[in-house]
């Protein structure tokens, strides 16, 4: 059964229910042979509501990741671009609209406003018999690159439908879903937020897609970590890892800050910052 993962509002800023908040390490080791396979418990957890101020979350950077120099003036999303109405087709004048902050493209005929919002990643880490699923992408960006199959979420279906479906996609896995793993956002590059769920195999026909060269099951001390398409699926497999060795699954959400001129498939120059988990 899927386990919901709850963040709420409250008084000193955000609200997690988890167990306790933990800094996390500033470092993640890879994984050896000689950790045990760990298997998830369905029983009921208990659970506690912590409330928690953002400004007092943790900072840290993953091996071999790149620190991103703090750029306030650095923004993914160029609203000049936007220079014809999505509705009406009519141009669009670039103002602050009254009661707002942010510079907004606004139709010069019917008045509307054109919002520029994140685009959700969703995608499965599919274990199987202490081996991980990657497909080699057969489409740009990162060609011939390995990554977790994940996709665009689509509209009308859950995240984890839509996990589901973009491993079927690129996979030809039929899965089911038993947790969500990680919540990763990206705002500095892309504008996007990935969400990876746990994943098992419901048996072992799976062959690439169109968009995938190649689909294999890599042991974990056999994951190409210098051939991985995304940072955002070096991080997800790095935070396995650590969890695996420490025996224990936990839930992350993590901010991907990536350097500013660098390219998706650039997978090193980033930093993880806000690194949250139970």
């Amino acid at each position: 059964m899927l386990k919901a993962v709850q963040i709420l509002g409250c008084s000193s800023g955000l609200t997690i229910i988890s167990q306790r908040l933990t800094k996390s390490s500033s470092t993640v080791s890879f994984l050896s042979k000689s950790i045990n396979p760990l298997k998830l418990s369905t029983s009921p957890r208990k659970t506690t509501t912590l409330c928690f101020n953002p400004t007092r979350m943790s900072t840290s950077s993953l091996p071999g990741s790149d620190p991103v120099p703090k750029s306030p003036t650095f923004v993914a999303g160029d609203v000049r671009k936007i220079k014809f109405c999505q509705w009406c087709g009519g141009p669009t004048k670039h103002e602050i609209p009254d009661g707002e902050e942010k510079l907004r493209a606004i139709c010069t005929h019917c008045s509307k406003i054109a919002y520029q919002n994140p685009k959700m990643v969703v995608g499965c880490l599919i274990e199987h018999e202490e081996k991980v699923l990657l497909c080699k992408r057969n489409i740009q960006p990162s060609h011939g690159l390995w990554t977790l199959p994940a996709g665009y979420l689509e509209v009308g279906e859950s995240a984890a439908e839509g996990a589901m479906r973009e491993t079927w996609e690129e996979a030809g896995a039929t899965v089911e879903v038993v947790s969500p793993f990680a919540q990763l956002d990206i705002p500095l590059i892309g504008q996007q937020t990935y969400v990876i769920f746990l994943a098992k195999l419901k048996n072992l026909d799976f062959a690439p897609g169109p968009e995938s060269l190649e689909c294999r099951l890599f042991a974990l001390d056999e994951i190409p970590f210098d051939s991985l398409a995304f940072s955002s699926i070096y991080v997800t497999l790095n935070l396995y890892l650590e969890d695996l060795k420490k025996g224990t699954l936990k839930f992350h959400y993590g901010t991907i800050n990536k350097r500013p001129g660098s390219s998706p498939s650039d997978i090193r120059a980033f930093s993880l910052d806000y690194h949250l988990q139970p």
